[in-house]
């Protein structure tokens, strides 16, 4: 059975940065698509990042493109986001997933971390 910790959330003002980390357990990470999610209060849960097996493709929301880094380390069964230049509306719960590669679902969830930006 895998699992997924969150950490690295918390209070910071708009402009600055805070960075994600997300560790997993079991032997089968380096196989997995890696990506974070967020859900801010009555709303829907959002894509925001996902970054391949080996790390050689990445993708990004439009709304953090530009701002956010999605990165991993298979070594330490890893995946981390370094967020740049938050804005209040990126306030909300981050979540951290994992999905077989050849698959298009997510099959794995953290219990999220919370990052709050003010102004």
């Amino acid at each position: 059975q895998v699992q997924l910790v969150e950490s690295g959330g918390g209070l910071v003002q708009a402009g600055g940065s805070l960075r994600l980390s997300c560790a997993a357990s079991g032997r089968t990470f380096s196989r997995f698509r890696m990506g974070w999610f967020r859900q801010a209060p009555g709303k829907e849960r959002e894509f925001v990042a996902r970054i391949s097996p080996s790390a050689g493709i990445t993708t990004y929301a439009p709304s953090v493109k530009g701002r956010f880094i999605i990165s991993r380390d298979n070594a330490k069964n890893s995946v981390y986001l370094q967020m740049n230049s938050l804005k209040p509306e990126d306030t909300a719960v981050y979540y951290c997933s994992g999905g077989w590669d050849y698959a298009q679902t997510w099959d794995y969830w953290g219990t999220g971390t919370l990052v709050t930006v003010s102004s």
